[in-house]
């Protein structure tokens, strides 16, 4: 069993951590949500910027707090794609560096696959085939896992990404950044079925609809006429507009996901990324699942949002099966999940 000394720097938050197989030994996430969240929004050079302030710190706590020696560490991780590139640079070229000061295989960990891997964090007897729904600011994706390193995308946004809806919806609400949580509390207070919104359904060229794929826009595009129209005859009811939202979003993902597990024939599900941290999602997936027989299983919230646990985990299983990196990797923006294999020499 592996020990891997993991760092994530894909967007704004700085993690490092140490994971041997699936046991987490110590994690450590600098957020930078008060920095970006003045603008509205995360600010790609800031964001490089911070990650090379904290790094060191965020390796130094990591490593006490695992009470480890260098000795003690087998490989070292880092995100290398997708992700803001200058961002992903810091991370990447601090594992590298670490890799060669102290002889330690490399291995570049595919962001998604990292979510993925959020899940076998708390499910320590998790195994392939599963589906994992995956949700976040920057994906909305159904992946069929097959095997580690074997995905087949199933289904995706066609614009919008569900965390994405969530903070523009938070915009126009004037709740603030990020818009995820804010909602979520909020949406306690309001009545969901106060406003019945679009869910966004994807025509085929020959009828019909796309089964599996999302958007969010005409949802996005629904509140921002709703709120108009509202804020014409008076004040707006934010709670219940932010309720109706909510559950609009959880429906269409659960509705998807579900149809999707019952076609292939899969029998549990996953979700992971930042809106897996969401109580209605959680809700609704899990009263649907239970009622067609799944399994359906959410990571810890502290495991929902970008952290490096989830990176050392899915690092763990590739180096266990043999996988390195190149130290010439480059990081990458842009990466489909189908084509992690290309990580590894």
């Amino acid at each position: 069993m592996a020990t891997i000394l993991a760092i994530e720097t894909s967007c704004d938050e700085t993690a490092v951590a140490l994971v041997k197989n699936r046991q987490v030994l110590s994690s450590i996430v600098s957020s930078q949500i008060d920095l970006h969240s003045i603008y509205g929004g995360v600010v790609p050079e800031l964001a490089s910027r911070q990650h090379l302030e904290s790094i060191n710190f965020c390796l130094a706590e990591a490593i006490a707090k695992a009470n480890l020696a260098w000795q003690d560490i087998d490989a070292i991780a880092s995100t290398c794609a997708p992700g803001l590139v200058g961002a992903l640079l810091v991370g990447s070229t601090t594992a590298k560096t670490l890799s060669l000061v102290h002889d330690k295989p490399f291995l570049g960990v595919h962001h998604l696959e990292g979510h993925i891997y959020a899940s076998y964090l708390s499910e320590p007897d998790l195994q392939p085939p599963f589906l994992t729904l995956l949700v976040s600011g920057g994906h909305t994706s159904i992946i069929h896992v097959k095997d580690c390193g074997e995905y087949e995308m199933l289904g995706t946004t066609r614009d919008d990404a569900a965390g994405e809806a969530f903070d523009k919806v938070a915009r126009l609400l004037k709740l603030g950044y990020p818009g995820g949580p804010i909602i979520d509390k909020l949406a306690k207070e309001g009545n969901p079925k106060a406003f019945q919104l679009p869910e966004g359904r994807i025509s085929l060229p020959e009828g019909g609809y796309h089964p599996y794929d999302t958007s969010f826009s005409g949802l996005k595009t629904a509140v921002l006429r709703l709120t108009q129209q509202l804020e014409s005859q008076g004040d707006i009811p934010v709670a219940d507009v932010a309720a109706s939202f909510q559950n609009t979003v959880a429906k269409v993902l659960t509705k998807r996901t579900i149809k999707c597990a019952l076609d292939y024939g899969l029998t549990t599900i996953t979700v992971g990324g930042g809106v897996a941290a969401n109580s209605e999602l959680r809700s609704q997936l899990t009263a649907a699942a239970t009622a067609q027989n799944l399994q359906v299983h959410f990571p810890p919230l502290k495991f929902c949002t970008d952290n490096a646990a989830m990176i050392g985990c899915a690092a763990s299983e590739h180096y266990d099966l043999g996988h390195v990196s190149d130290l010439m990797l480059k990081v990458r923006s842009r990466m489909p999940i189908k084509d992690v294999m290309e990580l590894y020499s």
